[in-house]
């Protein structure tokens, strides 16, 4: 909003001084406000002068009252519109779109647990697995499970955790009191989510927040299905960290941490913020006689992402999917933490290379014991931050690395390969791990002592 300045035609209709209309000698002259010229005449006392004089007062205050109020009414629309835009406008959200999925900022009035519950308790869903077992003398049997998820999309398709339906022959999704037998459209396994389908239409689908936008005392509300059969349970904290990196089943994961209680059962259930938007996808809890209140969910950021790649076709469990995964053609050695550098023999702490395991990576320059200093501008400060950033590529994009080398930073630009056709060519899965059994996605391998050569340490190759 800007500001309209009046002139008046270019004279001050207060301004009675020897160059304005009324000088002291009793004649008007100059020129005249229509634009005209003004004519001289003798002033006889208070009579023909001194009577313009007072008609243009009048003239004059009834001017400046229109513009008192001209200004008021500008500066109250103005004030409103600027506490409309620092408020974040009157739509109550802003958006940020990916790639099938759209995530909102929180903004406005925040709302309370019942408020929450009353929004989203439609959206939470109880799972019941069985899966078929071999056992000994008695032959075959089932067994049971059980777990939560979200619906995503109104017409059945339902987020979960890969854990909850892993290896399941049988999956019965209950909605609003009603069953439905359900089909496994796809898992992740490295990021722990699945998704499913029912035939159902008109559900109610979660809104997805934005996990970024989280802070550290911020509420949380965990919806789900405790135990197994205790389904629509609301338990509420508060976001105790961000970016927790937790190693579960010996992948590392950056999760979201609450004092919130989760029990199991709730794995696959959501997290919601205090606008009942959705910023993670509970997973796990630490259990233990000395352990209280530590309840992790991966964020919805993440989670939203993936489960729009698995709809797409893009997923570890479906042998006609259409897209394979981007890899560096590199297995890494995580030396992020003091004592590993230093049982390793390097003295800077970080990423480094361990393996060269294709001829793209090979290519590009990369050598054993280069330290992974910054990839496609990100400097690289954790095992997981690189995973994700290779992730979110596509087989053929180009990727700057920026390595420590000999104490000199190298720039080589990496073309990502298969990693799909890198395992076909192995017969064989991710094997590419450290000696601490830890592998992931892209050939990582954890802070063991082996980087794939018997008889070497660490130290031959980063010195």
């Amino acid at each position: 909003m800007h500001n309209t300045y009046y002139d008046n035609n270019g004279y001050d209709p207060n301004n009675l001084g020897s160059n304005g209309y009324n000088s002291s000698s009793g004649y008007n002259s100059g020129q005249d406000p229509a634009g005209g010229r003004g004519t001289k005449s003798p002033g006889t006392g208070g009579g023909g002068a001194g009577s313009q004089i007072l008609v243009m007062k009048k003239k004059n205050f009834i001017l400046m009252i229109v513009i008192i109020l001209v200004l008021a009414i500008g500066v109250s629309f103005g004030g409103m519109y600027l506490a409309n835009y620092l408020s974040g406008g009157s739509s109550g959200s802003t958006t940020v779109s990916g790639t099938g999925y759209k995530l909102e900022d929180a903004t406005g009035s925040s709302m309370t647990v019942q408020e929450i519950n009353a929004k989203v308790k439609n959206s939470v869903v109880e799972i019941k697995t069985e899966s078929t077992q071999q056992g000994g003398y008695i032959g075959e049997y089932v067994t049971e499970g059980a777990g939560s998820g979200v619906v995503i999309k109104k017409n059945g398709y339902i987020m979960t955790n890969n854990h909850v339906i892993e290896g399941a022959s049988k999956i019965t999704v209950t909605v609003n009191d009603k069953e439905y037998t359900a089909r496994l459209v796809g898992t992740n396994s490295d990021n722990d989510i699945a998704v499913l389908k029912i035939s159902a239409t008109n559900l109610t689908p979660v809104t997805y927040g934005n996990s970024s936008k989280i802070d550290v005392g911020d509420m949380a509300v965990i919806i789900g299905n405790p135990l197994g059969s205790l389904g629509g349970s609301v338990t509420a904290g508060v976001i105790s960290a961000k970016n927790r990196e937790v190693t579960l089943n010996s992948q590392k994961m950056n999760l979201i941490q609450t004092d919130a209680s989760v029990n199991p059962g709730n794995s696959g259930g959501g997290m919601f913020n205090d606008h009942g938007q959705l910023i993670g996808v509970v997973v796990a809890k630490s259990s233990g006689e000395d352990v209280e209140g530590l309840g992790f969910a991966i964020p919805v950021n993440t989670a939203a992402k993936i489960a729009s790649e698995i709809m797409s076709g893009k997923s570890d469990s479906s042998a006609s999917s259409s897209s394979d995964t981007a890899f560096s053609g590199m297995s890494y050695q995580d030396l992020t933490s003091e004592s590993a550098a230093q049982s390793a023999g390097v003295s800077t702490t970080g990423i480094y290379i361990g393996q060269i395991l294709t001829s793209n990576a090979q290519n590009a320059g990369f050598k054993i014991g280069d330290r992974v200093y910054s990839v496609g501008g990100k400097k690289i400060t954790s095992f997981n931050q690189l995973k994700e950033i290779i992730q979110d590529k596509d087989v053929g994009d180009k990727l700057k690395y920026v390595v420590v080398r000999n104490n000199q930073k190298l720039s080589l630009t990496l073309t990502l390969s298969s990693k799909e056709d890198y395992e076909s060519s192995q017969g064989s899965g991710s094997s590419n791990g450290g000696s601490d059994g830890y592998s992931g996605s892209d050939g990582y391998s954890g802070g063991g002592s082996s980087n794939g050569n018997s008889g070497s340490s660490l130290f031959d190759f980063f010195n």
